[in-house]
């Protein structure tokens, strides 16, 4: 065997490690992240150390056959050790360090173990791939292998059985998070339950190849994948979520810049455009500009106008948001106007003065464009002297 399905999920697992790097470089205190990238870290490890071509290497270079396999299992039960402190703090409470401290020292003692037997028993025949049931029958190398699969099945279990239980009392990215956490970890049991039953078969005298060296990488590489997403679901989502909320209102401001563009454009008062941004980035963009032009308009607001659109469309709506959004469109409207006259024309002087929000809000500016695309209706406002448009007219 080549070990490609083992460097593939190694690969997987520390891709998500290189993913949350730059956050616990800059969070080190946090006993979360830690957590994180350590079962990322160990259980690409494991897949690493399990791998044939990396078990010879490791056993021709230490010049001694098959201390590949305790270096292994060592791995694997770090990496259970840290799957259980991290659902510890996951799910929080009063006890969280002294639980994890608990989880951490059981399986210390594992490691201990593990040490312990294969330094007492005798395993001379090097065997990259099927160890366990190899040596299945060979005192204190019997003992070590139960000892590491049994630990690392309780510590699957336990991640499942929690992960499944919690994920049906929570919503949003953390439940699809539990959900394939716990999902990879049924299938990370299948690597365990697998051996298990090959060694069980070895005690009762029958050889089970495919159950000790074909099932438990297929199973274990699955249940990589399916952790490594788990994990890193809750994580990514709300920056998705982020995502997604600034590309609906990049394109809902659409309307409000395309209304804007010719003073855009003849004032200079555009960015130049962000290549290769996120939705985020984008967004600010856009609003700067749409602040750009709003500003630059100031002088050509008419409060008059704006009041009597505002208490017009109130009056027919009874809502203040939609009476605020037509009365800012009539009077970016007009402004608009009279800033592209031939000589500047400038609101009468009964009429000037300050709106009552030099620049609306993200939230206004949404409903603005909304007015100004027809999506909002709004209700004719009585006609007005001086020129002056309404909101009917934005």
């Amino acid at each position: 065997m080549n070990g490609l399905i083992n460097y593939i999920s190694c690969g997987v697992l520390w891709l998500g490690l290189v993913v949350k790097a730059p956050d616990l470089l800059r969070h080190r205190g946090d006993p979360y992240l830690r957590a994180i990238c350590t079962v990322l870290g160990l259980a690409g490890l494991c897949f690493l150390l399990g791998a044939p071509p990396t078990v010879g290497a490791v056993n021709r270079l230490s010049g001694v056959p098959n201390l590949a396999a305790p270096l292994t299992y060592a791995a694997i039960t770090g990496y259970c050790a840290a799957s259980q402190v991290l659902v510890v703090h996951w799910r929080g409470g009063p006890r969280v360090h002294r639980t994890a401290r608990r989880w951490t020292l059981a399986y210390a003692a594992v490691v201990l173990g593990i040490a312990v037997t294969f330094a007492l028993g005798d395993a001379p025949v090097e065997r990259r791939t099927d160890l366990d049931t190899y040596y299945a029958t060979t005192p204190f190398l019997a003992e070590m292998i139960v000892l590491y699969l049994v630990a690392h099945l309780s510590a699957v279990t336990v991640t499942a059985v929690s992960a499944l239980r919690w994920a049906r009392q929570v919503r949003g990215g953390l439940r699809a998070g539990l959900a394939l956490l716990g999902t990879g970890s049924v299938c990370g049991a299948g690597y365990s339950v697998a051996k298990l039953v090959a060694v069980g078969g070895r005690w009762s005298g029958r050889d089970w190849p495919a159950l000790g060296t074909t099932v438990p990488p297929a199973a274990a590489g699955l249940g990589a994948l399916l952790t490594v997403v788990g994990v890193l679901v809750p994580l990514v989502a709300p920056r998705v979520t982020e995502w997604r909320r600034a590309r609906r209102t990049y394109a809902r401001l659409e309307p409000l810049e395309r209304a804007l563009d010719d003073l855009l454009t003849r004032r200079t008062l555009r960015l130049p455009r962000p290549r290769f941004a996120s939705p985020t980035t984008r967004l600010m963009w856009r609003q700067t500009s749409v602040h750009n032009a709003l500003s630059h308009l100031d002088a050509y607001f008419d409060r008059d106008l704006y009041d009597r659109t505002h208490a017009g469309v109130l009056a027919a709506t009874g809502d203040p948001q939609r009476a605020e959004a037509a009365a800012w469109a009539a009077a970016i409207t007009a402004a608009l106007r009279r800033e592209a006259a031939p000589q500047g024309e400038v609101p009468p002087s009964d009429g000037a003065g300050p709106l009552p929000d030099r620049v609306p809000g993200p939230a206004a500016l949404g409903r603005i464009a909304d007015v100004l695309a027809g999506t909002t209706p709004v209700p004719p406002v009585p006609a007005v002297p001086s020129g002056a448009t309404t909101a009917g007219t934005a």
